[in-house]
């Protein structure tokens, strides 16, 4: 079983390589130049390169979904290792205010940025079809022309989020957990009787 298991694993990184040998090569496609709400004002996709010619978009569905808050926490410990390479922005349809408030509440360090459900997000989603999906997509800049070059939907099992990987150790996957906003114990005795309490 255990031989099988190692099997699987190198057949895994494998394929992982030869899938980061296409994205590598991937021409991309020209797009426009969105524009988007932040605390600060309107941006656009250009502004959000900065001083890097590579932008990693993260699709995040708001504060209303769990499943994206997991994925954001995960990527929140990465960023300052992704930003040595890249800019990245995370984008959801939640306007700036609410954004600001739920990243704050989490820890976030994102640069935060709405498309507000408009023409980014219907033209670059990464689910054909679906106008709040997660994922991510990875833009460069070339001039003043952009390219959008690889995207990738995010979803349980996938290969961006490190718990699944995790759970996978244990045998677990969505059918045994489900990420919650936050994780309460309930103590023994509770000073107040513990009525009512779920």
């Amino acid at each position: 079983m255990n031989d099988e298991i190692r099997h699987i694993e190198q057949q895994i990184y494998g394929l992982k390589e030869k899938l980061n040998a296409f994205r590598k090569v991937s021409p991309g496609e020209t797009v426009r130049n969105y524009s988007f709400s932040t605390l600060e004002g309107e941006t656009t996709l250009l502004d959000l390169f900065g001083e890097h010619d590579k932008l990693l978009m993260i699709h995040n569905m708001g504060q209303g979904c769990r499943y994206c808050m997991l994925w954001a926490d995960g990527f929140n410990g990465f960023l300052p290792h992704l930003e040595s390479a890249m800019s990245v922005t995370l984008v959801s349809k939640d306007p700036p205010e609410l954004q600001r408030r739920f990243a704050n509440s989490r820890g976030w360090r994102f640069r935060l940025a709405s498309h507000g459900g408009g023409d980014y997000i219907r033209e670059q989603t990464v689910t054909e079809g679906e106008t709040n999906s997660p994922g991510a997509v990875f833009y460069e800049r070339i001039g003043d022309e952009i390219f959008r070059k690889n995207s990738s939907e995010f979803g349980p099992g996938d290969i961006y989020c490190s718990m699944w990987g995790l759970l996978g150790l244990a045998g677990m996957g969505e059918a045994e957990w489900t990420p919650q906003y936050n994780y309460w114990k309930r103590p023994l005795k509770l000073d107040d009787g513990g009525l009512n309490v779920l």
